[in-house]
């Protein structure tokens, strides 16, 4: 009979590890670096509460009950944990992150060159869309359950391309400027489909693709292929609808700052 307890938390030294080392960089940086560089006199809050956010929802992702849920017995829970590693934890860390700590980064002209290449529009939705689409590849997909390299080298892939997706949209500095409004909402519109189109097939396909939650003990009574549509649903709706989401956010600002008097409180009644 399926064991399974939300009470029963994993702890992996690995992922431990690397998140304090990520989190002390990041302190280093936004505090003994910053004063002795001045590269500002402070850091606002919300940073760091965006940032540690972010390390939180990746713990949550990689060392909770939900790691084994997903790993063990739902394809619909893995795909909460893909949400959570692709659309929620990148934007975190990226806001938390204060763009004058990217700078001294992009000082030589040679990085700043490749940082403009893989930053762009059209290769950071080639490179997000290529690692998304193949990964859920049922061969592929299937693969990473059953070798714990692969499984770690996929997540890795899931967290740095999603990073370099969301960079476009979250960033402005003056070594890569913001593509501008048009641009990002056609941009957010093409990120929709992989997921959109992707999930799709997976809610309305009639046989099981990834066979590996076929060989896994049943939980709760949810058989594979109902188990499939869940998250076929949930990669549809909560990873295509986000972006679409983000599309109407970028809309409001834009239009918000080409038709400032449509916002304003005062009316002009200036003949």
């Amino acid at each position: 009979m399926a064991q399974f307890s939300w009470t029963t938390w994993h702890w992996h030294p690995d992922i431990i590890t690397a998140l304090f080392l990520v989190g002390g960089l990041y302190l280093i940086g936004v505090g003994p670096l910053r004063k002795k560089y001045r590269w500002a006199i402070r850091v606002p809050k919300y940073k760091l509460v965006l940032f540690f956010s972010g390390l939180a929802f990746l713990y949550i992702a990689l060392n909770s009950p939900l790691h084994e849920l997903s790993d063990n017995f739902l394809f619909s829970a893995h795909m909460v944990q893909h949400i959570i590693l692709m659309i929620l934890v990148p934007p975190l860390l990226i806001l938390g992150i204060p763009t004058w700590l990217f700078q001294p980064i992009l000082r030589p002209v040679f990085f700043t060159k490749i940082a403009k290449f893989i930053l762009s529009p059209v290769v950071a939705f080639l490179l997000f869309s290529s690692v998304f689409s193949v990964w859920h590849f049922p061969p592929f997909y299937d693969a990473t359950l059953r070798y714990h390299y692969l499984h770690v080298l996929e997540h890795l892939l899931f967290i740095s391309a999603a990073t370099v997706m969301w960079w476009p949209i979250l960033v402005d500095l003056p070594e890569i400027p913001r593509p501008s409004y048009p641009v990002q909402m056609g941009y957010l519109f093409f990120l929709s489909l992989p997921p959109g189109f992707i999930g799709a097939a997976i809610t309305f396909s009639k046989e099981v693709k990834y066979t590996w939650y076929e060989e896994m003990p049943r939980i709760w009574g949810i058989s594979p292929l109902l188990d499939q549509q869940i998250g076929g649903l949930i990669m549809k709706l909560f990873g295509a609808a986000s972006f679409l989401i983000v599309l109407g956010v970028v809309f409001f600002i834009w239009y918000k700052r080409e038709y400032p008097a449509v916002f304003s409180d005062k009316e002009d009644f200036t003949a």
